[in-house]
């Protein structure tokens, strides 16, 4: 007979205050390539490498915790805990406004 191991109760915060953090990461990575408000303020509006330098700072906070958090997913969908699926969507909310944060900083 297959005996299901109890959750920790522990891991879902972690895994959300880990993602807190990776999101306050990507703010300031992504950062390195917002719009200079005193650039778009004299009329200059240049984009050369700004796109390459957003996606090579991001992308490895990106790919971990995309894969961290389908890790978590699929383990709250094989193993039915609902109640620890509340905090991976709150986790997603937080993700969320990161990215809102990020890309209101990309347009004058």
């Amino acid at each position: 007979m297959f005996i299901q191991p109890k959750p920790n109760k522990k891991w879902p915060l972690v895994l959300l205050i880990l993602n807190a953090i990776g999101s306050g990461t990507y703010v300031l990575l992504a950062s390195r390539a917002w719009v200079i408000r005193q650039e778009c303020e004299a009329g200059v509006n240049s984009i050369t490498g700004e796109p390459f330098v957003w996606i090579i700072s991001i992308a490895p906070v990106i790919v971990f915790f995309f894969l961290l958090n389908l890790a978590w997913g699929t383990i709250i969908f094989k193993r039915c805990q609902w109640k620890t699926g509340r905090m991976w969507l709150a986790t997603a909310a937080i993700w969320i406004v990161a990215t809102i944060i990020d890309f209101s900083h990309h347009q004058c």
